[in-house]
């Protein structure tokens, strides 16, 4: 695992990198900067799988690299003092929020949900960013139908009709998104509030059928989940 800390007080980030090794494994690759360049360098440079970000660098705005990592596959883990901010943060998709200052019970509880599998209560994501050619578009949440799988890469089903291809994972996705999405399928994500029945088809196959006629289908261990959800 690669874990990269953005953090301009040198004290600070040892003491985030030793409670990240305490909490994962010794070893765990653990990269650190100290600016928004280096930051942004290092992310273009390398692979990695959870990103620890100060939102102020030496005066300099850590949302610079926010709003550029929020399309990326890892997910990002906000620590700061501007907890102000937190709310815009999770807004933009970030993990977690760990409000300076913090202690590692705190820090612990953010890797948690890390490595978790399962959706944990989380910030109010009303975004997901997408690239577009060297441009960044933000979708809104409220504008998504449903969210499939598509090897490393999700695709985004949009209310107009058109899909847009985002980095994150669906695992990734699920521990991001509000409780009006909900796993249906190995491959599927849907917003409930576009289920219009589940569908019961010879063999034992389920379908949800969607108000917009398209059908989904549902996996055999989400049926029970899905069916007690309708009713």
């Amino acid at each position: 695992m690669k874990i990269l800390i953005i953090e301009d007080e040198a004290r600070i980030s040892k003491r985030i990198e030793r409670m990240t090794r305490d909490f994962f494994d010794k070893e765990v690759q653990i990269l650190l900067c100290d600016s928004v360049e280096n930051g942004l360098s290092t992310i273009e440079t390398n692979s990695i799988d959870l990103l620890l970000l100060d939102l102020n660098l030496n005066g300099e705005d850590g949302f610079d690299i926010l709003q550029s990592v929020v399309v990326k596959s890892f997910q990002t883990i906000i620590i700061s003092a501007y907890t102000d901010k937190a709310i815009t943060a999770f807004h933009y998709g970030v993990l977690d929020f760990v409000p300076k200052p913090f202690d590692q019970n705190r820090l612990f509880q953010a890797f948690l949900r890390f490595t978790s599998p399962e959706k944990q209560p989380g910030g109010d994501l009303q975004f997901l960013a997408v690239k577009k050619a060297k441009t960044i578009k933000l979708i809104n949440i409220t504008d998504i139908q449903y969210i499939k799988g598509a090897g490393i890469y999700t695709e985004l089903h949009v209310a107009d009709g058109h899909v847009e291809l985002h980095d994150k994972s669906l695992e990734s996705l699920e521990k991001l998104l509000p409780p009006s999405f909900q796993r249906i399928h190995k491959s599927y994500i849907l917003c409930w509030h576009e289920a219009d029945k589940l569908v019961v088809e010879s063999g034992g196959r389920y379908n949800m059928l969607l108000k917009n006629g398209e059908l989904l289908p549902v996996g055999r261990s989400k049926y029970k989940e899905i069916r007690h959800r309708m009713i």
